[in-house]
């Protein structure tokens, strides 16, 4: 089993790529990483995705829209209409009817949130600056579905998906949190401070450890430690994590859980990041 994390971006070039990082399973809960690869261009990137299986990738992405929001805009219920209806639409006609909704709402509550996103801190899959996530998935989801993976709870049917290549969302910030709640990345040069290169440092030693919310083991060798450390972006550090989140979900489905550690009923238009739980029917933190 082949488990991949991927640093995902809307418009990639070799100055921000999209960044995959591999890990292949050791004994129990470790992992080694094998590889980080980057993808300055689509081609590449589909090209990555068309790789037989088997294996499971996390994304850094958002799968689906809330609910409330689709409602609103009266768009389709069943999610791959919804995502060819998305994906029909230019940037400029969504960021429009976006902020149009958020207009008409009051001041403190502007944007509709997916269920996941509370528990997971993650922003709202319809925002489209800071992080733009909304431009993130118009680029992202519509290639998942050409390639014909298998999204569970989304698009899992065999008769029309990949089910040994396995697509699940998701988010290094759930992970980093349960480390660190200081900053430890940017894209701005100058800002890249010694500072947030400690916090790189605390969360690469919690990943070797198992110290996190997920208790995975990552086994780094010197050369990866270093680069992980030493990139201001940490874009090879969250393509790790979101692997590592990749190696949860294989080692739910290893114990039997075909569901790759997704709570049992999740909206199926908004989807889920993979890890973060629900008990009882209550999200929990």
């Amino acid at each position: 089993m082949i488990l991949y994390g991927i640093d995902f971006t809307s418009t990639p070039t070799s100055k921000k790529p999209i960044t995959v990082a591999t890990l292949e399973p050791l004994a129990g809960e470790r992992f080694a990483l094998i590889a980080i690869e980057s993808f300055a261009a689509w081609p590449a990137f589909e090209a990555f995705l068309a790789r037989p299986g088997p294996w499971i990738a996390a994304f850094d992405f958002p799968f689906g829209l809330p609910g409330a929001l689709i409602e609103t805009l009266g768009w389709p219920r069943d999610w791959r209409d919804l995502m060819r209806h998305y994906a029909s639409l230019d940037r400029p006609s969504i960021r429009a009817l976006f902020k149009a909704y958020c207009d008409a709402r009051p001041v403190g509550s502007k944007f509709a949130h997916r269920a996941t996103d509370g528990p997971a801190g993650s922003s709202p899959s319809m925002k489209w600056v800071n992080p733009p996530v909304a431009w993130m998935m118009h680029a992202g989801v519509p290639r998942l579905i050409a390639a014909g993976v298998s999204i569970p709870g989304l698009d899992d049917d065999p008769r029309r998906v990949d089910n040994t290549r396995i697509a699940l969302e998701g988010y290094p910030g759930f992970i980093v949190r349960s480390i660190t709640k200081a900053s430890y990345k940017s894209d701005t040069r100058a800002r890249q401070t010694p500072q947030r290169r400690d916090e790189r440092t605390r969360i690469v030693a919690a990943l070797e450890r198992g110290a996190h919310r997920l208790s995975m083991r990552i086994a780094f060798d010197t050369g990866q430690r270093a680069s992980l450390i030493d990139e201001g972006s940490a874009d090879r550090l969250d393509a790790v994590l979101c692997a590592v989140q990749a190696a949860w979900a294989w080692r739910q489905n290893q114990t039997g859980d075909i569901r790759y550690g997704l709570p049992d009923a999740i909206d199926p238009l908004e989807g889920w990041i993979v890890g973060v739980p629900r008990v009882d029917g209550a999200i929990v933190g």
